[in-house]
C-alpha cells in the first residue's frame, strides 16, 4: 500500500492493459526468488489459451502453480470475489494445466490462482 501510488494502478477502462500489466511485472518480479526450485514462464500457451504465470518445480514431485490475473471490470463483476472466481473459471475453461499434467505433475499437485485488481485492492483466491 505505500511502495506504488494510486496512478500506478489507475482504473478507468483505456488503463485496464496497463493496470494487469504493472500487476504482472510486479508479481514476476516477487517469484523471481524462486527460480531455483521453479520454472517461472510468463504468458505461454497451455490447453487452449495463454496463461499468466506458471510455476514448474524443478523436482517433479512438488507442487505446481498457475496464476491468472484480472482487473476488476463493474460492467461484469460486482465484487473483487467475482473476479477472482472469473479468473478461476478462466483458468478451468482454456486447460491451463495442460501443460503442468503433461509434465506428468498430479492434479492433486497442481494449484490454480485468481489474482483480482482494483486500484490498490488486490484480492487472490
Amino acid at each position: 500500500m505505500t511502495v506504488f501510488s494510486f496512478f500506478d494502478v489507475a482504473k478507468n477502462d483505456n488503463t485496464k492493459q496497463k493496470t494487469e500489466n504493472f500487476y504482472h511485472g510486479f508479481v514476476l518480479g516477487l517469484l523471481v526468488e524462486l527460480r531455483k526450485e521453479y520454472e517461472v514462464i510468463s504468458n505461454r500457451e497451455s490447453g487452449l489459451g495463454r496463461y499468466d504465470v506458471m510455476l514448474v518445480p524443478r523436482d517433479l514431485k512438488k507442487d505446481a502453480f498457475v496464476f491468472e490475473f484480472k482487473v476488476f471490470r463493474p460492467n461484469k463483476e460486482r465484487t473483487l470475489e467475482d473476479t477472482v472466481k472469473a479468473a478461476l473459471q478462466q483458468i478451468e475453461d482454456k486447460k491451463y494445466v495442460t501443460t503442468l499434467l503433461e509434465k506428468g505433475i498430479p492434479k492433486e499437485k497442481i494449484y490454480c490462482y485468481g489474482f483480482a485488481f482494483e486500484g490498490k485492492e488486490v484480492l487472490i483466491g
